[in-house]
């Protein structure tokens, strides 16, 4: 890579990846000498960037909090502002950005001088979110170690909460973070039952970084997401919807977006919408709300609960049927 500027910026972005670069390492990712990417260390350093060395045989590069934040990036009020939105959405998992704002949270939480991390932690101390829905409660601060710890390759040591509350420590080779709507799952390679396991994020605690790096497995499935997706149609029973929607397929693409299913047109005035769900009560709340008439075609259960909902719905609102 012999334009300096992106050979600058791709350095900096390997380097906000915690953890441990070798310079021989950085020399072949960037396609260029050790020589050249010690002279680049250096500009960075002028630059602010705090990039700490380690000498012998396994030493190597890494980006490390410093007195003040970067230059070019943020200043101090911007930086907790940040922190403080990446953290409220990474708990409520946002649909569509909380992937990436653990990711986000991982690189900022990283470089924050001593004094930002304090002002991030009293406001999050003194802020009690309103949270809607029924999901679980996930601890940032959790996520953020699992992120680390996923791209750095790094075997972590928790402890875990079974589904019949049972309590296991575990030694894990973390692979992905996956969001599923109102959960989180940790994909990881379990070192002691030597296979491998989804762990719920919220059943996660004290996970602590063992500073024992592993070299990457390839997992059983396509992707994480999918991994995730099949060890959890074999847990929790899954109900098929198909319903016509009265109203153009544009517009309730534009309210659905897309990871609420397959829609497709029918005619200008209706489409048919074909998604999944793990309970009936969520199928029938998400029909409802979305503001048009509607005809269930399957699954007969679906249709059932829609009556019965209604005949509730109808008493409450004090009409004689």
């Amino acid at each position: 890579m012999t334009d300096t500027p992106a050979r600058l910026l791709k350095l900096l972005s390997l380097l906000q990846t915690p953890r441990e670069w070798p310079g021989s390492e950085l020399a072949g990712r960037l396609e260029v000498s050790p020589r050249t990417i010690r002279r680049d260390i250096e500009r960075l350093r002028d630059l602010g960037y705090p990039v700490e060395a380690t000498k012998g045989a396994i030493g190597g590069y890494r980006l490390v909090a410093g007195a003040a934040m970067p230059p070019l990036l943020l200043d101090d009020e911007e930086a907790v502002a940040i922190a403080v939105g990446l953290r409220a959405a990474a708990g409520q998992a946002v649909e569509g950005i909380e992937e990436a704002s653990v990711r986000a949270l991982a690189k900022l939480v990283q470089v924050l001088p001593a004094r930002l991390r304090h002002r991030v932690g009293s406001l999050n101390a003194a802020t009690v979110p309103l949270l809607a829905g029924g999901g679980p409660r996930v601890d940032p601060e959790v996520l953020t170690v699992l992120a680390a710890a996923v791209a750095g390759r790094e075997r972590l040591r928790f402890g875990y909460r079974a589904g019949d509350g049972a309590e296991t420590r575990r030694l894990v080779e973390p692979h992905r973070l996956v969001a599923a709507g109102r959960r989180w799952y940790l994909v990881a390679y379990d070192n002691e039952r030597d296979d491998w396991r989804i762990f719920r994020v919220d059943r996660i605690g004290d996970p602590l970084p063992t500073g024992s790096r592993a070299a990457p497995r390839e997992l059983p499935a396509e992707d994480a997401a999918a991994y995730v997706a099949g060890k959890l149609s074999g847990l929790t029973p899954s109900y098929r919807a198909v319903v016509t929607l009265h109203v153009p397929a544009e517009q309730m693409a534009a309210r659905l977006g897309t990871a609420a299913g397959e829609l497709e047109p029918v005619d200008e005035h209706r489409c048919r919408l074909r998604t999944r769900a793990d309970s009936l009560e969520w199928l029938a709340l998400r029909l409802a709300t979305l503001g048009c008439e509607f005809e269930v075609h399957e699954p007969p259960e679906l249709t059932a609960y829609l009556r019965e909902l209604a005949g509730r719905v109808t008493r409450a609102a004090g009409v004689r049927q």
